[in-house]
């Protein structure tokens, strides 16, 4: 039995991916993994996987209409080559146009939402048309779709509210998990308190007001120390790289950064002011080391605090109310360590990456 994964970058089946991977190749699934090209590096990973790599054609960003036919005929030749008989599709363009694809073809197919992007902050008129048109769009890629796997429960009262599926198709995991062996938990740091934010350099990530609240904290306190990783982006909602290195005096950007580990264990508080998420991967992985967490009331964020437990919640694009929250951190040191043992806790009942990789096998009935 053949089951291919589509997955919208490379980094994603060496990651999310990879203990899913190795549980099918252990239930003799033979797997078929597809997205981009590969960097030369990620070669020798996929091949340590065992498992078949088959890139398509495939542009992250952009809508055009020449390069998404390109995707589309990419994806019905991948489907036609190996014949699945299970196909599991993550990301917005891949479970659009691999949901097509797979209506031309007549192939199983099963899409893993795991958030609803740029289009559907309808906060513009040309925003509010671009929901409508993805709408439409995921609403002939699902018609025919096995089943549909949420991160949270907005996002798919939202799907089945605007008619895209009905509620007996979809799913609801706890994200895509995390391995708490790779990412143990780690006491904090006998430093001066740092905070500590991964991203990529993307405005509605709330970075502009991660940097409004650090000049702001810096104001009263100097010592404390401001951490930014991540990479650069191309979408519309980019943040400039020249922007980003104007904060300077009170950010500390890294750019991107392979293992993350080291910088969640260097940090006292994980911040993620984000205004939509699936559920964000950094801040499980950052609960799982042990961290409080700082972040938003906004859907898929919401899902990753228990107020006061393990962090806060602060209002969608509030600066003001973040740089109150890491005040209060700042002046009870004490909490961080306990708050972070809560988050780690949460992290073990909730988003174990092998409870949630079972969760996943059991809807596509493997």
């Amino acid at each position: 039995m053949k089951l291919l994964l589509l997955a919208t970058v490379p980094g994603e089946l060496l990651t999310l991916k990879s203990e899913f991977i190795k549980t099918a190749l252990k239930k003799n699934y033979q797997v078929i993994a597809s997205s981009s090209a590969l960097h030369s590096e990620s070669s020798i990973d996929i091949a340590n996987l065992k498992f078949t790599y088959d890139p398509i054609y495939l542009k992250r960003h952009g809508f055009s209409v020449i390069g998404n036919f390109k995707t589309i005929l990419s994806i019905i030749k991948l489907y036609k080559k190996h014949n699945p008989q299970y196909i599991l599709a993550s990301g917005i363009k891949l479970v659009i146009w691999g949901g097509i694809s797979s209506r031309i073809v007549n192939a199983p197919f099963y899409a893993h939402i795991t958030g609803l992007g740029y289009a559907f902050q309808d906060v513009t008129f040309l925003r509010r048309l671009l929901k409508k048109v993805v709408s439409i769009l995921y609403k002939v890629a699902l018609k025919n779709s096995q089943a549909v796997i949420f991160e949270n429960i907005d996002n798919r009262d939202l799907f089945v509210s605007q008619g895209i599926i009905p509620m007996s198709k979809s799913f609801i995991i706890n994200g895509s998990g995390v391995d708490l062996q790779k990412y143990s938990f780690t006491k904090i740091p006998d430093t001066d308190i740092s905070f500590l934010m991964i991203s990529r350099l993307l405005g509605e990530k709330g970075i502009r007001e991660y940097a409004a609240a650090a000049k702001l904290v810096k104001q009263k306190f100097p010592d404390v120390q401001f951490q930014l990783v991540g990479s650069q982006d191309a979408s519309l909602d980019a943040i400039p790289l020249e922007e980003v290195l104007s904060w300077s005096e009170y950010i500390n950007y890294e750019g991107f950064v392979k293992d993350i580990r080291s910088s969640i264990k260097n940090c006292h508080v994980f911040v993620l002011p984000s205004y939509h998420e699936g559920l964000p991967r950094c801040t499980i992985e950052a609960m799982s080391m042990g961290r409080p967490i700082l972040t938003t009331n906004a859907v898929g964020c919401k899902e990753t605090v228990e107020e006061d437990i393990n962090g806060f919640m602060v209002s969608i694009g509030s600066s003001s109310e973040l740089a109150k929250k890491m005040i209060w951190f700042i002046e009870n040191p004490n909490k961080i360590s306990s708050m972070g043992k809560n988050s780690r806790a949460i992290a073990e009942q909730r988003f174990d990456i092998h409870k949630i990789n079972s969760e996943i096998f059991k809807i596509l009935n493997i």
